[in-house]
């Protein structure tokens, strides 16, 4: 049996494949030689992924690596899961590793086409204040316990995003 690949795009819908489910205490990263999910670490108490993270599949950007996407999605979902998503912006960041080699490794945010609870969220701007800092808190520290900086630089809107995901298409 052939397995064709999410495509990135339909109409104005993206495809993100879920690594790390929302509120998860591990890391999990999909293993492309393995073609698999591995557990990739277990965060320190009290840190928690605050929404569904994932990539956008067939897209590869500067770093190496598939665009990061942040789905705003109540309920529970798990490794592997596509969600289709609408873009809502972009959290344009750099990201240094332990030899202070500079990348730009942007969030693109995104809102489950079935969520109720953000449905009405069209751009990052309408996004609370506190969830804002939130985002950038988590990933901020997440990077700080693997060594990196993570430098947010600032948020931009869904064209931005979009744009993101063309450029970075395979």
């Amino acid at each position: 049996m052939k397995v064709r690949h999410a495509q990135p795009y339909k109409g104005d819908i993206i495809h993100v494949v879920v690594e790390t489910p929302q509120y998860s205490l591990e890391k999990y990263a999909y293993d492309r030689d393995l073609k698999a999910f591995s557990l990739k670490k277990t965060l320190p108490a009290g840190s928690a992924f605050p929404f569904d993270f994932g990539f956008v599949p067939n897209t590869l950007c500067d770093d190496g690596d598939p665009v990061d996407a942040l789905v705003l999605v109540e309920g529970e979902t798990y490794p592997g899961c596509i969600l289709a998503a609408r873009l809502v912006g972009v959290l344009e960041a750099v990201e240094a590793d332990k030899n202070n080699k500079q990348v730009r490794n942007d969030r693109l945010i995104a809102v489950s086409v079935e969520s109720q609870l953000y449905k009405n969220i069209t751009d990052v701007k309408e996004l609370d204040k506190k969830m804002i800092h939130s985002i950038e808190d988590f990933f901020t520290s997440y990077n700080k316990q693997e060594g990196r900086t993570f430098k947010p630089l600032k948020w931009n809107n869904a064209k931005a995003a979009h744009k993101k995901v063309l450029t970075c298409k395979e």
